[in-house]
């Protein structure tokens, strides 16, 4: 959705000729606009030009995430426990940041954001409050994964223990978190100057640096893993400092900071125990996730996330502009927002297939084709994507509700049930398509 300034004129968007003078002759020279699926989605410039972009961008880059993911199958035989922690790991990153350029986009449609760095100041709040919410969630996570471990463990293999859990989960959190923090700030600067819409690009664009960083930084972050007393004194001094931040800022007077934490804090750490969930859901089908699955796999959950997520942003703006009411039934406004993150889901998912399948060919790895790659992106993520228009619809709707800032509470909603049913669509498509 976008905001446009009154005083544009409406013709600004229709493609017309533009005359063009050679002498005494005047030469009319059609432009050249590229439209999305046919123009069924509108003009390039527009939202699906730009959702489309930013969702391939997303998809190019998950790569880097599928191939470390791929890369690290020894690791996970050598460290229980490791696998179910990837989706959790990826999914707070966007749970962070995405609802952070959410709300940098309502504030910019809404002609109250500026770039101003001070503690109490609507940037310097938000800023505070992602950084304390990385670090809780990812300690609450690293509970949660450590009881989850110790439930699934099979007899005379034991999971890696709380501590390792706690660096890899913090540690790695904070590495990954500095730069797609860097990464949401710019895209804030550039929606500003290039009149983008960060309605349409924050979620993708967030979860491909997301897929590009967090694993990566996961990967550095092991390298203190099982190391004895330093990885417990490591574990201790993060969970003491998160504890200090916590306390810091529930005593502070920065009241937009701590209404951002106790909204989405919640919700951060539900969503992070069902992305936990999926991860048991991929370490129990680990046999039947093929190399080029597990390539597949990160690009696959982050552009349903994203897809979602750009539903929830469109409609959270809408909210606070006044231009939606919600009702059981989903008003034309809100339709109009699904039919639209619906026509983008086919694309995506092919085109996921189609790079799963060339760098499964470049790595000399086996592939069950591309016809059979494609027919498993596609109805898994088609069938993910009608139950995220559910989930970011009606989870939107119950947040208006209760009062809550949807901003704050979006997309880590629709995280929270994305990677189960998500992990749980690949696997039934790979069951039903029979891919060995």
């Amino acid at each position: 959705m976008r905001i446009k300034h009154p005083a544009r004129s409406t013709l600004a968007c229709v493609s017309s000729p533009r005359p063009r003078s050679v002498g005494r002759v005047r030469l009319t020279v059609p432009r050249l606009r590229w439209r999305p699926l046919g123009g069924i989605l509108g003009p390039a410039k527009g939202d699906a030009g730009q959702s489309l972009a930013a969702l391939a961008f997303s998809a190019v880059t998950s790569v880097v995430a599928g191939l470390t993911l791929a890369s690290q199958e020894e690791n996970f035989r050598t460290l229980p426990g490791l696998l179910l922690f990837i989706p959790a790991a990826i999914g707070l990153r966007g749970n962070v940041f995405g609802p952070l350029g959410s709300r940098l986009s309502t504030t910019i449609q809404m002609g109250t954001f500026s770039w101003t760095w001070r503690r109490d100041s609507i940037l310097g709040q938000n800023l505070i409050a992602v950084l304390v919410n990385t670090l809780t969630a990812s300690l609450g996570i690293s509970v949660v994964a450590e009881l989850l471990a110790l439930f699934l463990r099979t007899a005379g293999v034991a999971p890696i223990g709380f501590a390792d859990f706690v660096v890899a989960g913090v540690l790695g959190g904070i590495l990954a978190s500095v730069v797609v923090l860097g990464f949401t700030l710019v895209l804030a600067l550039a929606a500003v100057r290039l009149d983008l819409d960060l309605d349409n690009v924050v979620a993708p664009m967030v979860t491909a640096a997301s897929d590009l960083i967090t694993l990566p930084a996961l990967v550095l972050s092991l390298g203190l893993v099982r190391r004895g007393n330093s990885t417990v004194l490591t574990a201790a001094a993060l969970t003491i400092l998160t504890i200090l931040l916590t306390l810091w800022l529930h005593r502070s007077g920065l009241t937009m900071a701590r209404r951002i934490v106790g909204e989405s804090l919640p919700v951060l750490l539900v969503a992070g125990s069902l992305s936990l969930l999926a991860g048991v859901a991929i370490e129990a089908s680990e046999d039947r996730l093929s190399w080029v699955m597990l390539v597949l796999l990160p690009g696959y959950l982050g552009s349903a996330g994203a897809l979602g997520g750009i539903l929830a942003n469109r409609l959270s703006t809408k909210v606070h502009l006044g231009l939606v009411d919600f009702s059981f039934w989903p008003s034309a406004a809100a339709r109009s927002d699904m039919a639209f993150t619906a026509a983008l889901a086919t694309p995506i998912f092919a085109l996921l297939a189609c790079i799963a399948h060339a760098t499964a060919a470049v790595a000399n790895q086996e592939s069950p084709g591309l016809l059979l790659l494609v027919a498993v992106a596609v109805t898994g993520g088609l069938a993910a994507t009608v139950f995220v228009l559910a989930v970011a619809y009606f989870g939107t709707l119950a947040t208006v509700r209760f009062g809550l800032d949807p901003d704050n509470t979006g997309i880590p909603l629709v995280t929270a049930t994305l990677d189960v049913v998500g992990a749980l669509s690949l696997v039934a498509a790979v069951i039903f398509w029979r891919v060995a």
